[in-house]
């Protein structure tokens, strides 16, 4: 008899690249399953956002609340074990079930095929599924998503290097601190999450670093997630840099907090199962810095939406999540006007790039955009998420080619043109770094020396700083960012798809810690 099946809807995936011969059926693969929260609800609703009229939940009560039924999540577990499959483990608060068996047996399980392909770089090969997935008639309302069948690299970080003897200027972190009118605080009992999808550190750059800038060497530990681990030393010019670029400038902005870094494979279920363990740890962070992203027709409709899911959790536990917006400026390195994500979801505070002038005392600012030599903010209007309710005064403008509009990106910005870039000591040498990476873990640092001062969580940010902003007008305690362009988008009084609202300045500590 013939098992009833259901195409899992969202699940659709290209395939791209050179098939080189086929995964082994008995290769160990894990997947995440994503399953619906319980009672069929949607996510935290904004009256749970921290800083706009209500508590942070803990992982607990959100699990309670909009986690998974505990009926669902032991119904699904009995299925895959009854399969043959391992389950990993279980998280009813994140709804997700990490399972692991052999290749053969997942393919079977979800519907797919799947091949050995070979990445871009030509060097390293990635397992491609292409097509949907199914699951069995007994899980189709359950499970929502099935990520990480496929390993493809998911996400792009969002960095960009100089040169030092090339750079027209650069700034150390508490530079920055100071041009932007950051509150004097250290973040001592605060804990921010960083995200990274490869690369690593080693704490003898830290010390060189922070020494350098007169500081004691921060609390910094690495978190492994699907057995990703910190491993420093193999791309100096790549991810490595990016690590060290997040570290060190929230280090410097907050030397006195909990450094918790991330390392998760760059695949959809890596980079969800991240975000998802550092919300719900003990204690919350909070702040996430995220410096990784892609175009977001790169995604699944099913991995958009489950970090979407993981982000709004997040929110409603009081984190703060910072995300870079991209580096390719309107294009998103693709065709035609795209945001990045997941810079585009809604409860994340998209973070846009700006060229940084202060050679004449007051800080001059312009979008950042090199004119097509190496990068510019990405910042534009999402395709898939609509606009929300604190954005739709502010003059976001119609979707390329409809008549309809969306999520526009970005919220707010900060210096980040590799030629006004941020000084960095990566793998045993100095470096300047610019690109949105470097404006997430800027806000994120921000953020805590804000959180430190105010005594609780802020949360998501934008019903704050959105409201009763208007259409061409600047938004109280940031600088609002009038000149230059990204490509389709240009910037002008308002909110704009370039730099959003504009960048902090010492009213932003006011506005933020007055709710």
């Amino acid at each position: 008899m013939t098992e009833s099946r259901q195409t899992l809807t969202g699940s659709f995936r290209r395939a791209v690249g050179t098939i080189v011969g086929s995964v082994p059926d008995d290769e160990v693969v894990q997947a995440t399953l994503v399953l619906r929260r319980r009672d069929g609800g949607t996510a935290p609703p904004p009256s749970f956002h921290a800083g706009v009229d209500g508590t942070p939940l803990t992982s607990d009560e959100l699990g309670a609340r909009y986690g998974a039924d505990p009926a669902d999540l032991e119904r699904v577990v009995t299925y895959l074990e009854s399969r043959g499959l391992h389950v990993v483990d279980a998280h009813g608060p994140s709804r997700r079930i990490r399972v692991e068996g052999p290749a053969g047996a997942l393919s079977a399980e979800f519907g797919t095929a799947v091949s050995r392909v070979r990445r871009e770089d030509g060097r390293r090969q990635s397992r491609m599924r292409s097509g949907t997935l199914s699951v069995s008639a007994e899980l189709a309302e359950v499970v929502t998503a099935v990520l990480g069948v496929d390993d493809r690299p998911q996400a792009l970080q969002r960095s960009v290097f100089a040169e030092p003897q090339a750079s027209a200027t650069s700034y150390t972190p508490l530079q920055l601190a100071e041009v932007y009118g950051m509150p004097d605080a250290d973040g001592a009992g605060q804990t921010v999450a960083i995200i990274e999808l490869g690369g690593g550190f080693a704490r003898s750059d830290l010390v060189t670093y922070f020494g350098g800038l007169g500081l004691a060497t921060p609390r910094v530990s690495a978190v492994g997630v699907d057995g990703a681990q910190n491993s420093p030393g193999q791309d100096p010019d790549g991810a490595d840099g990016e690590v060290l670029l997040d570290i060190e400038v929230i280090g410097a902005l907050a030397p006195e907090a909990e450094i918790l870094v991330y390392f998760a494979p760059n695949t959809d279920a890596g980079f969800v199962d991240a975000i998802s363990t550092a919300a719900h740890a003990t204690p919350t962070p909070a702040a996430i810095s995220i410096s990784w992203g892609q175009s977001e027709d790169q995604w699944t409709a099913q991995s958009r939406a489950a970090m979407d899911d993981a982000i709004a959790d997040a929110v409603s536990m009081g984190v703060t999540v910072t995300v870079a917006a991209g580096d390719n400026g309107s294009s998103d390195a693709g065709s035609g006007a795209h945001t990045d994500f997941p810079a585009s979801s809604p409860h994340a505070l998209g973070c846009g790039g700006t060229s940084l002038d202060t050679s004449r005392g007051a800080p001059v600012e312009t979008v950042w955009d090199d004119g097509g030599q190496g990068g510019a903010t990405g910042g534009g209007v999402s395709d898939v998420f609509p606009i929300p309710d604190w954005q739709t005064s502010v003059g976001v403008p119609e979707r390329s080619g409809t008549k309809t509009t969306g999520r526009g990106v970005p919220d707010v910005a900060g210096d980040a043109d590799p030629q006004t870039g941020y000084q960095v000591y990566v793998d045993g040498r100095a470096a300047v770094i610019g690109g949105t990476s470097a404006v997430a873990p800027l806000w994120a640092g921000l953020v805590v020396r804000l959180v430190q001062l105010r005594g609780s969580h802020l949360g998501l940010l934008q019903p704050v700083i959105y409201a009763g902003v208007t259409t061409g007008h600047a938004a109280p305690g940031l600088r609002d960012i009038t000149t230059g362009t990204n490509g389709a988008y240009r910037a002008g009084p308002g909110w704009d798809a370039c730099t959003g609202l504009g960048v902090p300045q010492a009213a932003v500590a006011q506005v933020l810690t007055a709710t």
